[in-house]
C-alpha cells in the first residue's frame, strides 16, 4: 500500500500541483512569520544588550516638580552632582556616565518639521564624558566632528542628520517645549540604541546645556555606571544603592535592566508574530478546502482501482491508510517548498517595512529549528486532516465496482443532513449577530458574542453553500446561456452537476471575500465617524497645537490674533473633572468667542449661558451622572483638593473637539492639565481672506517651531483617519493570501474536472462544439462558481459588518455603516476577473484533447 501511495503521487503529479501550491503559500506564511518573528525578536535583543553592554550598574531617578520654581514649571530629581561623586568614588567603579534625558523636536535644512507627530521618539541626551579627565562619551562614538562642549553647540545621531540634511557647522533649528532654538552643529555620532534605530532622532548637549533645557543645574535623570573587570556586580549594585536615598531612586543591576528590556522586546514583537500566524491560519483553513476537493475528485476518478484494491484483498484501513499517506508525501513536498520560500519572505520583510518607516534594527536571520518543525507539522497535519473525510470515503468503495465501467455515474448523496445543519448553524448565527447589533458597548461578553456568531454564520453558510449554489448558479447560468447559447447552457449544467464540488470550490473563495468586505465595510465606516467625530461641532478654520505634551503660552492667543486675516482668535484649555464619579475633561474659553467657532447642538441652555461655576455638560456625561439643565454639583476640577460647587446650565451633544464638559476660562486655566497652560488656540479666517494662506502667517508669528501644529478641518480629519488606513491597507495584503489560494482552488477543481469529462468533451466536439466553445464553455463555468463564490463573499461580509457595527456607538456616537460602493463593485468585478484568469490552463487543456483518444478514454 505504501508502493501505491508513492505510484498515486507521481502518477498524478500534475492534478496535484495547484493543490501543493496551496499547502506552499500556507506554509510559507507560517514560516515565513515564525522566522521573522525571530529575527526581529534577535535583532531588537542584541541591540538593547549592546546599548547595555557597558553598564553594569543603573541608577535611575523619579522625576518631581520644583516646588521651589513653580512659575517654570522645571521639573526635578533626587540624583545630585554630590551623589555622582559618591558613585564615582566606589571602588570597582570605572566610569560614570550623569544622564540627564529630554526630547527635542528638530526642524530639517529645508525648514520642515522632523518626526513631529511622534515627538516622544526623538531623544535629547547630554554628552557625558565617561570620565571627567578625558572628552569622549564611549556609548556614542562621533564618526565625524567633536563633542559639544558649549551651550551654542550639539552633536546628532548619523541617521537623523542624514535624514534631516545637516552637516558639520550648519545651524540646526529645533524646539524642546516653547520658541525655536538654533545651535550649531559640531558632531555627528553613532548609536546602536533601538529608539533611535525604529525612527526616533537624537540630539546631544554638554550636560550645562542639557540641564538648563530639560532639567535643573545639578541634577540627573539615571546613571549608567561601569564597572572593573572580574568585579561582583550584584555586589556592587548593593553598595551603590546603600549610598543613595531610599526614596525617588531605583538601582538595578546593567544585566537585570536588559534582561527586562528583553521581556518586553519579547512581547511586543509576539503581539506581531500572533497577529500574523492569524492570517497565516486563514489562508491554510481556506487551503483546506482546496485539500479536500483535490482528494475527492481523485478518489471519484480512482475508484475502480481502489475497487481492484479491495478486491485482491485491501482492507479499508489499508485504503484509508494509503490516501493519508499519499496525502502526508504531498503535505511533505509541498511544505518543504513552502519553508524555503517563508525563509525568503522573512528576508525580504525588514527591507520592505524599514522602507516604510519601520525602523528595524539590522541583524542575522534567525532560522530556528522550532520554527522550522512547526511549519514542517502544520502543512502535513492540515493536508493529512484535509484528506481525512476523502480518505473515509475511499474505503466504503466496494470490492464489487471493480466490474463496473467508470462511465456509470455515481449515486448522489443525500443532503438533507447537510442541509439542516448548515440552516441550524447559519440560523443559529444569524440571530446571534441580530443580537450584537442591539448592543451598543464593546463589552467583553458583547465581543465574545460577536466572535461567536460569526464563526457560527461562516459555518453554516460553508455547510449550506451546496443547497444555495443551485439557485444562484441557475441565476448566473441563466445569464450566461442568454449571452453565450449552448456554451454558456453546458457551463451552468457542469456547475449543477455536482453541488457539493461547486460548493466546496466557491466556498474557499467566499471566505476570503467575505472577510475583505466586512474589512472594508467596517474600515471606511470608521473612518467616516472619526473624520465626522474629529471636526464635530468645530467650524474654526485652523487649530493651532504643541506636538506631544507641550502646552501653549496664553500670551500667543493675543499674537494669534494680530495676525492679518484672522478674525477671531479663541483660546481653549483643558482640566480634569469629576462629577458624581464619573471622570470628563473640562473645556474652558471664552463662551462669547467660542460660539464664533463652534456649532454645537445643545438640548437645552447655550454657551451664552455660562459663567463663574456654571457649566455645560455633553449628553453623554449627563446621562452617566444623571445630571440636567438647573441641578448643582460639588465637583472637583484639577483635583481632589480642589472641589468646587457648580451648576449645570445646558447640555449639548458630544463630540471629540469639546470634550465631557465646558466652562468658563477663569474656572479652568488655573486648574488646567499644565497649570495656566492652553491645549490650543481655534482660529477663525476673516471672510474677506483666503484661510488656506494663513497656515504660514500664524506659524511665522509664532516662531515657527518645529514642535508647533496649524492645522485646518481637512488635516484634522486626514490625522484620525491615516494610521487606520495604513492598518486597513496592510490587513487587506494579508488576506490577499486568501484569496490567491481560493484562486488555486478554482484551477484545480477545473483541471482535474476537463479530466473526470475526457470522454464528454470528446462526444461535444464530434457533435460539433469547436475549440472555442469548448473554452468559452470551461471559462463560464470558471466564472459561474467564482460569481456564486463572490456574492456569497460579499453578501455575508456586509452583515457581519453591520451587526458588529453597533459595538462602537458608545465610543464613537457619530459611527454609521457606510457601504464603500467604489471598493465594493471592485470585489464584485473580481468575481468574473478570478473566473476568467483560473480558467485560461484548464480551457486551452480541453480545447487541445485530442477528439478520437478522448472519445475512446476510460
Amino acid at each position: 500500500m505504501l508502493r501505491t501511495a508513492l505510484r498515486n503521487v507521481f502518477a498524478h503529479k500534475t492534478r496535484l500541483l495547484m493543490t501543493a501550491l496551496a499547502i506552499t503559500l500556507g506554509v510559507a506564511f507560517v514560516c515565513g512569520t515564525l522566522v521573522f518573528g525571530d529575527t526581529v525578536a534577535q535583532a531588537l535583543r542584541g541591540a538593547s544588550a549592546k546599548s547595555f553592554k557597558d553598564v553594569a550598574v543603573s541608577v535611575q531617578a523619579e522625576s518631581q516638580q520644583n516646588t521651589d520654581d513653580e512659575a517654570n514649571n522645571t521639573r526635578t530629581t533626587a540624583l545630585t552632582s554630590e551623589l555622582v561623586d559618591k558613585v564615582r568614588a566606589v571602588p570597582g567603579v570605572t566610569s560614570v556616565h550623569a544622564i540627564v534625558d529630554g526630547a527635542a523636536t528638530l526642524a530639517a535644512k529645508d525648514g520642515r518639521p522632523l518626526n513631529a507627530d511622534n515627538s516622544w521618539q526623538n531623544l535629547a541626551i547630554n554628552y557625558a564624558p565617561d570620565t571627567p579627565n578625558t572628552d569622549r562619551d564611549s556609548r556614542f562614538p562621533l564618526s565625524a566632528g567633536r563633542a559639544p562642549t558649549t551651550s551654542d553647540e550639539m552633536a546628532l545621531d548619523r541617521r537623523t542628520a542624514e535624514k534631516a540634511g545637516y552637516a558639520i557647522g550648519d545651524v540646526v533649528r529645533f524646539a524642546v517645549q516653547g520658541p525655536t532654538l538654533t545651535k550649531k552643529l559640531v558632531g555627528i555620532v553613532t548609536t546602536d540604541d533601538p529608539r533611535v534605530t525604529a525612527g526616533g532622532s537624537l540630539a546631544l548637549f554638554d550636560t550645562g546645556t542639557a540641564q538648563q533645557l530639560f532639567l535643573q543645574a545639578g541634577r540627573f535623570d539615571e546613571l549608567a555606571i561601569g564597572s572593573a573587570p572580574g568585579t561582583d556586580n550584584h555586589e556592587l549594585t548593593s553598595r551603590i544603592r546603600a549610598l543613595l536615598p531610599a526614596e525617588g531612586i531605583t538601582v538595578t543591576s546593567g544585566a537585570q535592566l536588559a534582561n527586562e528590556q528583553a521581556q518586553l522586546i519579547a512581547e511586543s514583537t509576539k503581539a506581531l508574530t500572533r497577529m500574523l500566524l492569524a492570517f497565516a491560519g486563514l489562508a491554510l483553513f481556506v487551503g483546506v478546502f482546496v485539500i479536500a476537493n483535490t482528494f475527492t475528485m481523485l478518489i471519484a476518478q480512482r475508484s475502480r482501482e481502489t475497487a481492484l484494491l479491495r478486491a485482491v484483498g485491501a482492507s479499508r484501513r489499508q485504503v484509508v491508510r494509503a490516501v493519508l499517506t499519499e496525502a502526508g508525501l504531498l503535505g511533505l513536498g509541498a511544505s518543504a517548498t513552502g519553508i524555503a520560500l517563508g525563509i525568503g519572505i522573512a528576508s525580504a520583510m525588514r527591507p520592505i517595512l524599514n522602507a516604510g518607516g519601520a525602523g528595524l534594527p539590522d541583524g542575522p536571520l534567525v532560522i530556528s529549528t522550532d520554527a522550522l518543525l512547526r511549519s514542517l507539522l502544520v502543512g502535513v497535519g492540515v493536508t493529512v486532516l484535509a484528506a481525512w473525510l476523502p480518505a473515509r470515503k475511499a474505503a466504503k468503495v466496494a470490492p464489487v465496482e471493480a466490474l463496473t465501467t467508470v462511465d456509470l455515474t455515481p449515486p448522489r448523496r443525500s443532503l438533507v443532513l447537510r442541509n439542516s445543519l448548515g440552516a441550524l448553524f447559519t440560523g443559529v448565527g444569524l440571530l446571534t449577530m441580530l443580537y450584537v447589533s442591539t448592543r451598543k458597548n464593546g463589552a467583553d461578553s458583547n465581543l465574545e458574542a460577536a466572535a461567536l456568531g460569526c464563526a457560527l454564520m461562516l459555518t453554516g453558510m460553508i455547510v449550506i453553500a451546496p443547497l444555495l449554489s443551485r439557485p444562484l448558479v441557475r441565476l448566473a447560468g441563466a445569464a450566461t446561456t442568454r449571452l453565450f447559447g449552448v456554451s454558456g447552457k453546458l457551463a451552468k449544467e457542469n456547475a449543477l452537476r455536482n453541488p457539493r464540488r461547486t460548493a466546496a470550490t466557491a466556498s474557499a473563495l467566499m471566505i476570503g471575500l467575505t472577510l475583505i468586505t466586512s474589512l472594508s465595510v467596517t474600515g471606511s465606516s470608521m473612518n467616516a465617524a472619526l473624520k465626522t467625530a474629529a471636526v464635530a461641532g468645530l467650524t474654526a478654520d485652523y487649530k493651532v497645537s504643541i506636538s506631544g505634551a507641550a502646552t501653549i503660552d496664553p500670551a500667543l492667543a493675543a499674537k494669534v490674533a494680530q495676525v492679518p486675516g484672522v478674525a477671531e482668535s479663541v483660546p481653549v484649555a483643558s482640566a480634569a473633572l469629576v462629577a458624581r464619579g464619573k471622570g470628563a475633561t473640562l473645556t474652558g474659553a471664552d463662551p462669547q468667542l467660542l460660539a464664533k467657532v463652534s456649532s454645537l447642538r445643545f438640548s437645552s441652555g447655550s454657551l451664552a449661558d455660562l459663567g463663574p461655576g456654571r457649566i455645560a455638560l455633553s449628553d453623554r456625561l449627563a446621562k452617566d451622572t444623571g445630571l440636567s439643565k438647573g441641578d448643582t454639583f460639588q465637583g472637583t476640577v484639577g483635583g481632589s483638593r480642589n472641589k468646587k460647587e457648580l451648576t449645570v446650565v445646558a447640555v449639548y451633544r458630544q463630540t471629540r473637539a469639546f470634550g465631557g464638559a465646558i466652562g468658563t476660562m477663569d474656572d479652568v486655566l488655573p486648574h488646567a492639565f499644565v497649570t495656566g497652560k492652553l491645549d490650543s488656540i481655534l482660529v477663525r479666517a476673516a471672510s474677506d481672506r483666503n484661510a488656506s494662506g494663513l497656515e504660514q502667517d500664524i506659524r511665522q508669528a509664532l516662531g515657527n517651531s518645529p514642535l508647533l501644529r496649524v492645522q485646518n478641518q481637512d488635516q484634522l480629519t486626514k490625522e484620525q483617519s491615516g494610521e487606520g488606513d495604513a492598518m486597513l491597507n496592510m490587513m487587506y495584503g494579508l488576506l490577499g493570501m486568501t484569496v490567491v489560494i481560493a484562486v488555486f482552488g478554482v484551477i484545480n477543481t477545473l483541471a482535474m474536472s476537463v479530466f473526470e469529462r475526457t470522454r464528454e468533451i470528446g462526444l461535444l466536439r464530434a457533435i460539433g462544439l469547436d475549440n472555442r466553445g469548448v473554452k468559452q464553455m470551461v471559462r463560464l463555468e470558471s466564472v459561474v462558481i467564482s460569481l456564486f463564490g463572490t456574492a456569497l463573499g460579499i453578501g455575508t461580509g456586509i452583515f457581519l459588518a453591520w451587526a458588529c457595527g453597533s459595538l462602537s456607538t458608545s465610543t464613537l456616537p457619530q459611527y454609521e455603516t457606510v457601504l464603500p460602493w467604489a471598493r465594493l463593485a471592485l470585489l464584485l468585478l473580481l468575481g468574473p476577473a478570478i473566473g476568467v484568469l483560473a480558467a485560461l490552463w484548464p480551457a486551452r487543456r480541453a480545447a487541445r484533447l485530442n477528439m478520437l483518444r478522448a472519445i475512446g478514454a476510460q
